[in-house]
């Protein structure tokens, strides 16, 4: 794809991680721009999971760097740099001794934001993902998964942060409630305008989630570009293999 003339939100270079004398990812070079809706995708151990870790701030790099913004991202600030950065993972991850609302808030009530900010913004998100006042109101343990998701989309949201990052955050729901969930994520990511960046194994849903679809291998990059370029415009025979393998999954999906 032909990237915006722009200063990226984040540039990577030559980017690398290892665990032991095993390469996870790199080295990569890649521009992600403000606004941009992207997916990560991949076969299993392919290193999508590890680049969302390090565009997280969760893993450092084991050579090359990260610039969010034109910094180099070490050198910022990591809570304050999280603030802008909204992420779900597949789990939800919330406290279980906490009520829903209270998971959301968590952030807000560190942060300092007043009592009537912090329930303008709950009722706000509630309302965005659909979620009613007596479920905010119940322990994680009582809402169903696909709930249980919503609500963490709302404590990602929460701060209003720049990016959305969330690695595979509907790979755990039953196939109904992942389509609602799917439908639900495209008109939220498009009223928010985050940059957002997905790490999915469904070509489907990054076709519907996203604008430019990363393909990785191995930790390496073997295409970036659209679902039409990877369906039409292969970079190599795996490509094909790769859209071939998911086509049960593109009934419909990716439409």
């Amino acid at each position: 794809m032909t990237a915006p003339d722009h200063d990226p939100l984040y540039r990577l270079e030559k980017l690398c991680r290892d665990y032991g004398a095993h390469r996870a990812l790199g080295p990569l070079d890649l521009a992600i721009h403000e606004g941009e809706r992207v997916a990560l995708i991949g076969p299993s151990g392919c290193g999508k999971s590890t680049l969302m870790r390090l565009l997280a701030g969760l893993v450092a790099p084991s050579g090359g760097q990260i610039l969010f913004r034109g910094q180099l991202l070490g050198a910022h600030d990591i809570r304050a740099y999280r603030r802008h950065f909204g992420y779900v993972i597949q789990s939800g991850g919330l406290f279980p001794h906490l009520t829903a609302s209270q998971n959301v808030v968590l952030m807000a009530r560190q942060a300092g934001w007043s009592r009537q900010k912090i329930a303008a913004r709950l009722d706000e998100l509630a309302q965005l993902v659909h979620l009613e006042p007596d479920q905010l109101a119940r322990y994680p343990v009582e809402l169903s998964g696909g709930q249980r998701q919503r609500v963490s989309l709302m404590r990602a949201l929460m701060l209003g942060p720049d990016v959305m990052a969330l690695d595979e955050p509907l790979g755990a729901l039953d196939p109904m409630i992942r389509f609602q969930l799917q439908a639900d994520l495209r008109g939220i990511f498009e009223t928010v305008g985050a940059t957002v960046i997905l790490v999915t194994h469904d070509l489907a849903e990054a076709a519907w989630l996203a604008d430019r679809i990363i393909l990785l291998r191995d930790g390496l990059v073997v295409q970036d570009g659209s679902f039409d370029d990877l369906c039409h415009h292969p970079a190599e025979p795996f490509v094909s293999e790769f859209v071939r393998a998911q086509r049960g999954l593109m009934i419909g999906g990716a439409e």
